[in-house]
């Protein structure tokens, strides 16, 4: 039966909350607080039930229409109906909620989030699957297949340049494409798919093109086999399968703050977890003595070592950090690091980690975060082991998503 819900507010993820009449709360996509709609349920549990509008009662004044024509059928954007203010305090407004709720953090401390420069036309790759057509497009919003997809207004224009000019035979075993699209204007096309071997192509387009099998093994095919970012005056190479933050604008920025918290703290030696292709390490390794690294991406690994090729105080270590880092503990003992510095995925420490992160006890904790719940997990355990949280700073890496990076400064002050 049809249920009539106001909604109170939006909850990470992007949903509107609102009550049924039993008193369950009821989530409801695309909707702003203040707004009054009939919905049909979807999903009914004990405690709580998932619905959509079918007939509108009372609309916000602060609704606009979507710039793209997929939204709300495409499962990529969740907050193209919000002025880009609103969005922005509506990301403040749910990681104070997920943090205290969470992590029982004070809220106060969030007090502040970096705009993105540019809140559309702003990623640097997409990633795509394919329908049973051979069509390429995103997951639709309510999870059942694929919508395919002739253009992404949050994406650069170069990639999406590529999305029609590429075409794939469904029976090519291809199941996902990536595009990529580094500061010099290079594009890359990574295909993926089930099979050893890559599939017989031909290809005449302005890019590069490699395939991933699904062992992870990669095939150079055409053009150039790096990506190279130019990040605040220092340029770093990439393979086509490493990972790199998707807004280079606002990757600029994430590391200038994260640049000036390691200055304030004045380290002698660094431990960076999670350290990617060396996005921070590049900025960081000349003001310590010592910079230890652990990552566990190969091409992330071959990265990195490309990228701080010129430093001789870096040490780079390939594994798991919940299997390296508790490995190295001892012999960390007579170079041990005052500050360190994680950015793990979006699962956040895995506890053997942050076990022995604790063990380790340094004296300052640079956490950067890409999902608020994890992170607050994270931080309450770090809490009742004796550290306590100094700033916490948000950043918009994903316009017009719910998705938000965060940057917190731990301090310890027990033992």
């Amino acid at each position: 039966m049809p249920e009539t819900v106001s909604i109170e507010k939006i909850v990470y993820g992007g949903e509107g909350l609102g009550r049924l009449a039993d008193g369950r709360a009821v989530f409801v996509p695309f909707m702003l607080p203040g707004e009054k709609v009939q919905i049909e349920l979807t999903e009914e549990k004990a405690r709580f039930a998932r619905g959509l509008a079918n007939i509108w009662l009372q609309r916000s004044p602060d609704r606009i229409t979507a710039e793209c024509p997929y939204f709300s059928v495409c499962g990529g954007c969740h907050y193209q109906h919000m002025p880009y203010e609103l969005q922005l305090e509506t990301k403040l407004e749910t990681l104070r909620d997920q943090l205290s709720r969470i992590g029982g953090v004070d809220a106060t401390k969030v007090s502040e989030i970096t705009a993105s420069p540019q809140p559309w036309a702003y990623r640097n790759q997409i990633q795509m699957q394919l329908n049973e057509d051979g069509e390429m497009g995103y997951v639709r919003a309510d999870y059942q297949g694929i919508v395919a997809i002739q253009s992404c207004p949050i994406a650069m224009q170069g990639l999406n340049e590529l999305l029609d000019k590429l075409e794939l035979d469904p029976e090519s075993g291809i199941s996902r494409v990536s595009f990529r699209e580094d500061s010099f204007g290079e594009r890359f096309i990574l295909l993926e798919g089930e099979d050893e071997l890559p599939p017989e192509m031909t290809i005449e387009l302005d890019a590069s093109l490699g395939y991933l099998n699904s062992h992870q093994h990669y095939y150079h095919l055409a053009g150039n086999d790096q990506l190279h970012y130019q990040i605040l005056g220092k340029e770093l190479s990439l393979s086509p399968e490493s990972f790199f933050q998707v807004n280079t604008p606002m990757a600029e920025l994430l590391v200038e703050h994260v640049v000036k918290l390691v200055e304030q703290s004045k380290p002698y030696n660094l431990l960076e977890l999670y350290s990617g292709a060396g996005l921070f390490s590049v900025f960081l390794a000349e003001k310590v003595s010592h910079l230890i690294a652990i990552e566990s991406a190969p091409s992330a690994c071959y990265d990195f070592a490309n990228n701080l090729d010129a430093f001789e105080n870096v040490s780079l270590y390939e594994g798991p950090v919940e299997q390296v880092l508790p490995e190295l503990l001892p012999g960390l003992k007579a170079d041990m690091p005052d500050l360190v510095l994680l950015d793990p995925p979006r699962a956040g420490l895995h506890p053997k980690a942050l076990d022995a992160l604790v063990k380790l006890a340094p004296q300052n904790i640079i956490y950067v975060s890409c999902d608020p719940s994890t992170l607050a997990r994270d931080l309450k355990r770090l809490a009742q082991q004796g550290y306590e949280v100094e700033t916490i700073h948000a950043f918009d890496m994903f316009p017009q998503t719910f998705h938000v990076e965060t940057v917190v400064l731990m301090s310890r002050v027990k033992d």
